[in-house]
């Protein structure tokens, strides 16, 4: 399985309109390979890298979208994706834009294809999602994506 964006490589920069400087819309995404067994598929994009004087854990969850159909083979720029999405850390259901506030961070884009739909709401966080996953997943893979604010790319 693979996950890919025309807008940057794997471990490149972000470009500036899908974060907090620019447009703030997500940015596009290819899926590719999906096991044909998958029931549904998951995206996760996260930041490890938040001042633990910030963020005790150290994280923030940008985007959290489960349940999409296995069938999905791209989200489109700023467009909501197929599936239901839960609550990121700001305690919303939508793609929360790049905004690192001290120097440039890491933000995975994380795709699993379960064998099941997760009976979870909207209301369901990262941790709430990843603990629904557990046993369920057949295959996962990862972008990365880099950006750091006030840098103009």
């Amino acid at each position: 399985m693979l996950l890919l964006s025309s807008a940057f490589s794997d471990q490149g920069i972000i470009p500036s309109i899908y974060t907090c400087e620019g447009e703030k819309i997500n940015p596009p995404l290819e899926f590719m390979d999906v096991p044909s067994e998958a029931k549904s598929l998951t995206l996760i994009m996260d930041d490890p890298d938040v001042p633990k004087t910030l963020r005790a854990d150290g994280m923030f969850d940008h985007w959290v979208v489960f349940n999409i159909p296995p069938t999905t083979c791209k989200i489109e720029q700023n467009k909501k994706p197929p599936g239901i999405e839960g609550k990121n850390t700001a305690g919303e259901n939508r793609y929360y834009p790049p905004c690192p506030p001290d120097r440039e961070h890491r933000y995975f884009f994380k795709l699993y294809a379960l064998d099941k739909k997760l009976d979870l709401t909207h209301n369901a966080t990262k941790k709430e999602v990843e603990n629904a996953m557990q046993g369920h997943i057949i295959e996962q893979c990862v972008l990365i994506g880099l950006y750091e604010k006030g840098k103009g790319y």
